[in-house]
């Protein structure tokens, strides 16, 4: 086994789950870049490999977190969603998708979906809920997509709408296993309504860093998918986008207070099912 070893988690269905912490971690990368704490150094040392190549990578990582807390916002607020099904939710950090949600509407309901167990075991020890609301997690795959839709009804009402949360994510799927059909599987299950929320790392804006940071974090880690706008935009295809469209990660309905960070490496969305 060298220099790997191994932490043990339970899973849902109660099995002993392990982490690699000889290989970089996308969600262990991104809470480095994120600040956090939960990562080791073959996390750092990826994460630091894809800033020498795209430098605007940890301000892009914040964006994101901040696009997230707009759209939940938004949804909660105007859309008047109670039902969250956020797959890839990563390590919690602040402003996590059921904090937004349920300081708007207590009685807000949050399933986390993550493949990593480190994900799940944080999630499970970290993430409380209002009272009124729910807060539970779930480890599995985005490529199960029909185990993650079978146990979210355990979790989820499917006969209301639901947003399915997909942020920063599809781009750990390669076009071989059909990431289009993934997302088409999980919104044709949830009902006229519903939302999706995607954002996700463009090849079209600063495409050579872009590229470079992908083939660095390939080394150590998953391959990297890029996508440009119009890739992008396909996954809403059937639904009715919100303004102002597929665009980047700071034009998505900024706020006021927002720092705008220069050009985001990095597209986003929020569509209706009609």
């Amino acid at each position: 086994m060298g220099n790997q070893w191994y932490m043990a988690f339970e899973s849902t269905e109660d099995r002993a789950v392990t982490v690699d912490t000889s290989t970089a971690n996308p969600a262990r990368v991104y809470d480095y870049w994120l600040g956090g704490k939960d990562n080791f150094a073959v996390d750092r040392k990826a994460a630091h490999d894809a800033i020498a190549v795209n430098p605007g990578i940890v301000v892009e990582a914040r964006t994101n977190r901040a696009f997230l807390a707009r759209a939940v916002r938004l949804l909660t607020a105007e859309a008047g969603l109670r039902q969250f099904l956020d797959i890839g939710a990563g390590i919690p950090s602040a402003d996590n998708t059921h904090e937004v949600a349920q300081r708007i509407a207590p009685e807000s309901r949050v399933l986390y979906v993550d493949n990593d167990p480190m994900v799940i075991a944080h999630a499970r020890a970290l993430l409380t809920s209002a009272s009124d609301g729910t807060t539970s997690s779930l480890d599995a795959d985005l490529r199960d997509a029909d185990v993650i839709l079978d146990r979210a009804r355990h979790k989820l009402d499917f006969s209301r709408p639901v947003a399915v949360m997909l942020l920063m994510l599809l781009h750990q799927i390669p076009d071989s296993d059909d990431p289009y059909g993934l997302v088409g599987r999980l919104m044709a299950a949830v009902p006229a309504g519903s939302y999706l929320v995607i954002s996700h790392p463009a090849s079209d804006i600063r495409a050579q860093s872009m590229a470079d940071m992908a083939e660095r974090l390939g080394r150590t880690g998953p391959p990297m998918t890029a996508r440009s706008q119009q890739d992008v935009a396909r996954f809403f295809d059937g639904l009715d986008l919100l303004d102002p469209g597929v665009v980047a990660l700071p034009d998505w309905r900024p706020d006021p207070s927002d720092a705008r960070p220069g050009v985001a490496a990095g597209w986003c969305g929020v569509a209706r099912k009609p």
